[in-house]
């Protein structure tokens, strides 16, 4: 497996490899920094061409996953790297718990250590679910979405497509959070939120509005 990135969130989701047991023939990525070394760990190769992630893809293991956060940086990261022949995979952590009843992962979806996911969840491709999250029944989470750690997402929520939330926030029963909409720190969500705003507070409130995003 390529992992798409060798800072930060990459040496997290190398842990829930670690866990999975997934540590043959992994590799990471990375075209823009220049410090990061030849052999992450003095273990893991680092590629640092599109042309040497394509050899890979062809030879050894066709399946990549996005070791980096931001999900705008996620979908563009997850096409360019389907082109050059990967098959987008997730990871999701044996220490997570999720429920056994009715719930779909959409593929290159992150999930971490201490997340729960109780029944009848819904979560999209590329889905980043940082540590200690928590959603509860009967939501659905859009492509793209990036919750970080400490997250409650209450039942039967409905998080748009690239939506970002902050750590620690609340979202309440029943809220609607509309496509591109970030969240901040320690919100809690009470009413529904439009497509393209930023909210903070306790209750949240809109504070900016955000340009649209198209695909």
């Amino acid at each position: 497996m390529i992992v798409i990135g060798a800072k930060g969130f990459a040496k997290e989701v190398l842990e829930v490899l670690y866990q999975m047991n997934q540590l043959e023939n992994l590799v990471f990525y990375d075209d823009v920094n220049e410090d990061t070394p030849h052999l992450l760990y003095e273990q893991f190769p680092v590629l640092r061409t599109k042309e040497a992630a394509s050899h890979y893809f062809k030879t050894v293991d066709y399946r990549f996953t996005i070791g980096i956060g931001n999900p705008l940086l996620r979908k563009k990261l997850m096409d360019q790297f389907v082109q050059l022949g990967g098959e987008f995979t997730s990871t999701i952590s044996p220490l997570a718990q999720i429920g056994h009843y009715g719930n779909t992962i959409g593929a290159g979806s992150n999930i971490m250590t201490g997340a729960i996911l109780t029944n009848d969840i819904k979560i999209g491709q590329g889905v980043l679910i940082n540590l200690n999250c928590t959603v509860g029944h009967d939501s659905k989470i859009g492509d793209f979405v990036e919750l970080s750690p400490g997250v409650h997402i209450s039942g039967n929520s409905t998080i748009g497509d690239y939506c970002t939330i902050g750590t620690n926030a609340t979202i309440l029963p029943k809220i609607i959070l509309g496509k591109n909409t970030i969240i901040g720190a320690g919100s809690v969500v009470t009413k529904d939120v439009p497509a393209n705003t930023m909210v903070v507070g306790v209750p949240a409130k809109i504070i900016k509005s955000l340009a649209p995003i198209h695909f």
